[in-house]
């Protein structure tokens, strides 16, 4: 059995200058399989036991809801497309596959892999049966995406405490794909990042990466680039906190109803008054259908190279 403990924060969170009381989390993860072969897979566990990144970890990190917590799926210059298995027990993280083949994303000059940590913002759901009101577009069927712009190359897994600055709204294959762009309240800019303004002034030209980034990352497999509502521009604070209380309510609702949603998984060991709540043991027994962990398996040297793309 592999198993690691991630780095959580248990001194008082530093948002908007002001010192706020955050909930203490000790998280880590298992790790199963291979990495880089189909049958990877990464548990996570809070205290030693088990639980879902999905539903277990709680969405806000602080009393006053100015702190987020947000799993980390893809660290920052890596290639391997991780993301939480909505559809699988304990929603573990696990590579995406495309076509029978673990994806990897290409390095569209200049980028290399992706430009910021990856991850997911735990207790949230983009309801594929609800239209957006300003994209007109249904969700996803996941959580929401957040990417942390801070220094720090985060690990795989780990459960960061994040302040949300602002979100991007990416039409991916005609559903709502929100970009929830916020920063690790420890980083060093954390004290100066507060809104979408601030990234500009102290960050010149990240932005302006990260939606090309956004818009050309398929385009070496074949696919025309993506679009954005809003032609692009990053909303502000209030509005991506509106998104986050928005999905968390869907997600609630979501866990309430009779029948889970086609493609999700809603087992859970902590979520009072969940139909699918499982206990340890049942936990346990999910996760010995596993493969044993074992040495990552090579990967192809494509994977390296530079993909040179036009709009």
């Amino acid at each position: 059995m592999l198993s690691r403990l991630l780095p959580t924060l248990s001194r008082p969170a530093l948002s908007r200058g002001l010192y706020v009381a955050r909930r203490k989390m000790s998280y880590s993860v298992e790790e199963r399989g291979c990495p880089y072969s189909l049958d990877y897979r990464v548990f996570f566990k809070k205290d030693d036991q088990y639980i879902s990144p999905f539903h277990d970890i709680p969405l806000f990190a602080s009393a006053d809801e100015s702190v987020c917590n947000m799993v980390v799926e893809v660290p920052r210059w890596t290639n391997a497309k991780m993301e939480i298995c909505v559809s699988e027990p304990l929603n573990p993280i696990k590579q995406d596959i495309k076509k029978g083949k673990l994806r990897f994303v290409s390095n569209c000059f200049p980028y290399h892999g992706y430009l910021w940590n990856y991850g997911a913002m735990p207790q949230t759901w983009e309801d594929p049966s609800h239209t957006d009101s300003d994209t007109q577009c249904k969700g996803d069927n996941d959580p929401l995406d957040v990417c942390e712009i801070g220094s720090r190359v985060a690990q795989r897994g780990e459960v960061r405490q994040v302040k949300v600055l602002g979100t991007l709204a990416l039409i991916d294959e005609g559903e709502t794909d929100w970009k929830i762009l916020a920063i690790d309240v420890t980083d060093p800019l954390a004290q100066k990042l507060n809104d979408i303004p601030d990234i500009e002034t102290h960050m010149p030209g990240f932005l302006e990466a990260t939606v090309r980034w956004f818009k050309i990352y398929k385009m070496p497999t074949g696919k025309p680039p993506n679009q954005f509502a809003f032609g692009g521009q990053a909303k502000d604070k209030a509005f991506a906190t509106r998104i986050v209380q928005e999905t968390h309510t869907q997600w609630k609702a979501m866990m309430k109803q009779e029948q889970a949603p086609t493609g999700i998984n809603r087992a859970n060991t902590t979520v009072t008054g969940s139909s699918e709540l499982i206990s340890q043991e049942q936990a346990s027994a999910e996760v010995a259908k596993t493969p044993p962990p074992g040495p990552a398996q090579p990967i192809d040297p494509d994977v390296g190279k530079w993909s040179y793309v036009s709009m």
